[in-house]
């Protein structure tokens, strides 16, 4: 027999058992679905044999068990796919990005994606749903696996494996179809209850359940300025021959990162440099407004926007919406207690309205500076008066909630959402959230400017992510312009300065499992010097060497 602790109660098993028997004894005490088991602060899947320790039970109300969930339902849509158009007529399923609560799919072969087509692959997925179908697990050598993927025509992971130095490469199956895919899948297809497909643009959308929603599937959203930046992107990768880290990889291995880098960083700076013209062209805009989640390089993207207004004859003046905060005791507290620094009730929203009204109507105002060490707004004659070429080029959290400017004509502000929005995936199936990239540039960031180490970043980091959902993404399709901070080579740079911090960790802390994942995750790119990013890149703000105040 085997000892497990569960809820600090211990059971007993016998060895033959699994973790899907324990899971079937536990689940009524559980709404959602047990999708895995973490045992002494390790994830595993339910098809393992149960092994002695502290067991926590893993649903669709973790971070885990949503990514499982969704890599196990791209999984189910690519059998069915495959099995109603004819594997001879699909060329390849691109999994791309996130959009309106579900992933953007684009189908590549000899058929026509219609309603019906949709319809017939809903069917067939419904279909193996209701058989159970077991996703079985094996691990086979590299070697093997290379050829086993030239052989179903996933060119993208044969690339990818001649890369790896893992003896070993996990391949999953669901009934004769096999795949890789990069983390857990859940034990069998009759988990995969909800779901839905919609035409979108040149693909699909596969919706999905969420964490953070009561509702077992979220209502489709359109997000057309969202998912015109993310296609642009991916159309722009494929242009330059990057579309996945096998290109990546085989670029650096082959002749270097130097002439990518000069074509990224040319490539964004005609963003910039047209933002600046639509800004420009809007005579009445006085105040570009400039939102975005954390790490997505606002602070080098505003001086880097300024100086191109600059070269179109404006004035531009940086006004940190930061400096409007409340004195520190005044300001509102979350459900824990602690100080909620994210919430727009966190700034003098009547004040900052007033100044800046005062502005547009041509007075000389004084501007606060907030004194972050003794939490109080501060005056130090900082005096500003604005003239006909001069323009605020403003950042916070809350720049595009209209809230903030209520009483400011509309006219007056032109609104930009910037975020690093990755365009890289691993291969054709497994995509690169674009939460990682931000995550890695802000662990790399916090060690060199405030001394944090990475297990700091890593457990403040839900908290950052729940304050962008309530604060940011709601308000990202009403900007005039959006940017994409993303750098195609990015995290090949980030990785030698990641990878020691993420070492760092302790096995024996809750953060460590993240760390893991994160290691894992790199181990996919080559790594590269830093030593060639130009020094204005808005790589900089966080690897530094920066040219600019950030």
């Amino acid at each position: 027999m085997i000892t497990v602790k569960i809820n600090n109660k211990e059971y007993q098993y016998p060895r033959e058992s699994t973790w899907v028997d324990v899971a079937k004894e536990f689940q009524p005490e559980y709404k959602d679905d047990i999708l895995l088991v973490r045992v002494n602060g390790r994830l595993t899947e339910l098809h393992r044999h149960v092994k002695e320790g502290e067991v926590e039970f893993i649903t669709l109300r973790d971070a885990p068990g949503v990514a499982a969930y969704q890599r196990s339902a791209v999984m189910l849509l690519l059998k069915a796919f495959y099995h109603v158009a004819g594997p001879e007529n699909v060329d390849k399923v691109n999994v791309h990005f996130s959009v309106g609560k579900g992933l953007f799919i684009e189908p590549v072969g000899r058929f026509t994606l219609d309603q019906d087509l949709l319809d017939r692959v809903k069917a067939q997925m419904d279909l193996y749903v209701s058989k159970e179908m077991p996703i079985m697990k094996r691990n086979i050598p590299t070697e093997d696996a290379i050829e086993l993927f030239h052989k179903h025509r996933m060119y993208d992971k044969e690339k990818l494996f001649r890369y790896r130095l893992v003896s070993g490469v996990n391949i999953y199956a669901m009934d004769n179809f096999e795949d890789y895919f990069y983390g857990h899948m859940v034990q069998n297809t009759g988990y995969i209850k909800h779901y839905g497909l919609q035409l979108y643009e040149d693909g699909l959308v596969l919706i999905l359940p969420r964490s953070d929603v009561a509702d077992p599937l979220p209502h489709f959203q359109p997000q057309k300025n969202l998912y015109s930046i993310l296609w642009d992107s991916t159309q722009w990768g494929r242009q330059i021959g990057v579309e996945n880290v096998a290109d990546l990889n085989g670029l650096i291995s082959d002749q270097g990162l130097a002439h990518l880098i000069l074509i990224q960083e040319a490539h964004q700076e005609r963003q910039i440099a047209e933002i600046a013209a639509q800004i420009a062209q809007r005579k009445s805009a006085k105040l570009v407004m400039i939102a975005g989640p954390s790490s997505s390089g606002k602070t080098t993207f505003s001086h880097r926007l300024s100086i191109q207004l600059e070269g179109l004859g404006l004035k531009p003046h940086p006004i940190e919406v930061d400096n409007y905060f409340v004195n520190r005791e005044q300001s509102p507290r979350d459900a824990q207690g602690n100080y909620n620094f994210e919430a727009l009730e966190c700034l003098d929203v009547e004040q900052f309205n007033k100044d800046m009204s005062a502005l547009l109507r041509g007075a000389e105002v004084e501007l606060p500076r907030f004194n972050f060490q003794k939490g109080e707004r501060e005056y130090r004659g900082d005096r500003l008066r604005l003239g006909p070429d001069d323009i605020l080029v403003m950042e916070g959290i809350h720049c595009l909630n209209d809230k903030l400017s209520y009483s400011l004509p509309s006219d007056s502000k032109f609104k930009i959402y910037i975020s690093a929005l990755t365009q890289l995936n691993i291969d054709e199936h497994n995509r690169i959230p674009t939460t990682d990239g931000r995550l890695l540039r802000r662990m790399v960031r916090d060690a060199r400017t405030r001394g944090a180490t990475a297990q700091d970043t890593i457990r403040r980091w839900p908290s950052v992510r729940r304050g962008e959902e309530d604060n940011i993404f709601p308000f990202q399709e009403g900007a005039d312009a959006m940017f994409n901070s993303a750098l195609i080579y990015e995290l090949a740079v980030l990785k030698p300065y990641a990878v020691p911090l993420l070492f760092s960790i302790p096995r024996d802390c809750p953060e460590y499992e993240e760390a893991t994942r994160l290691l894992k995750f790199l181990d996919y790119f080559i790594g590269v010097s830093s030593e060639g990013i130009p020094n204005n890149s808005i790589l900089r703000e966080f690897i530094g060497g920066s040219c600019l105040k950030v």
